[in-house]
């Protein structure tokens, strides 16, 4: 550790996560001896950075962490849960599609598709796997902000969203043909846990636990000035008014964020057990806080 107590701290450049760390980059709280340098990648960047143990904080995919275990532990803040919403599977407006009341004809249609994903590690991508039941039998994979197009010209036939292309796809030629967070609250009356904040195992408890009431208190600062939070968020919202981001940012900034819960707890055990049930995960996963 330096001397400076400078510690790096990797978000997405999306709204959610720039509300929730609007405190920290505007220097809104105390944050004592400690300084943070914000570094912005996407999510599967972020998620290979952490098998690597890059940086000091980082946001990950619930899905990732069970990639690095051996060298985080989570944070019990900073929690992207989806509670009846959450990736998306989208297709060209006027595509002839099997009956989406009924999951097993949307997996055999889905089965003759190619799907281009956001990403081998994102939870959406583990999401889609766990509704299959299996690996899907054609896809690729593209940054998330690249999808849309990918559909669009024909080199995929179905795309796999995450982020505000949630709230725009349908302003973008899109129509929809699951929502895997609706269909995992039906499934299982939970949240659907997609993203997180790290710390590495190299911070003493006590050091996780400050770090973890600094990190709580910026998206706590958010949620108490909402309208200047968002309005920081802004330059990261791409196609979205203020109105629209705000509801982004709602989705994704709530309780949940502020502490995971008894409820968040038991929703990434169900997501990552059926992962490991079904064989996407190589072994058990045991959950690590930070108290």
């Amino acid at each position: 550790m330096s001397e400076n107590r400078l510690l790096t701290l990797g978000h997405s450049p999306d709204p959610d996560d720039a509300f929730m760390f609007y405190a920290l980059a505007e220097n809104k709280i105390p944050t004592g001896e400690w300084q943070f340098d914000h570094t912005l990648q996407d999510i599967q960047t972020l998620n290979e950075r952490a098998t690597r143990g890059e940086l000091h904080i980082s946001a990950i995919s619930i899905h990732a962490y069970t990639k690095v275990m051996d060298k985080y532990a989570l944070l019990p803040c900073g929690a992207s849960m989806g509670d009846g919403y959450g990736p998306m599977l989208i297709v060209r407006k006027g595509t002839q599609l099997p009956d989406l009341r009924d999951d097993n004809a949307v997996r055999e249609w889905l089965s003759h598709k190619k799907i281009v994903v956001p990403g081998l590690m994102t939870s959406a991508f583990l999401a889609l796997k766990i509704f299959l039941m299996k690996e899907p039998s054609m896809y690729a994979v593209a940054p998330f902000d690249e999808i849309f197009d990918f559909v669009k010209d024909g080199r995929a036939d179905v795309g796999l969203i995450i982020h505000e292309g949630q709230l725009t796809y349908a302003n973008e030629g899109f129509a929809l043909l699951l929502d895997l967070g609706a269909w995992w609250k039906k499934e299982t009356g939970l949240p659907l846990p997609l993203g997180g904040n790290v710390i590495r195992k190299d911070f003493t408890p006590a050091q996780r636990s400050e770090i973890n009431g600094i990190l709580y208190k910026s998206i706590e600062y958010g949620l108490q000035n909402r309208s200047s939070g968002v309005k920081h968020s802004m330059p990261l919202a791409r196609g979205m008014d203020e109105a629209l981001a705000d509801k982004f940012i709602g989705m994704y900034v709530n309780d949940y964020t502020l502490d995971y819960g008894d409820k968040g707890r038991r929703a990434i055990r169900e997501f990552l057990g059926r992962g490991h049930k079904l064989g996407f995960l190589d072994k058990p996963v045991e959950l690590e806080f930070v108290e």
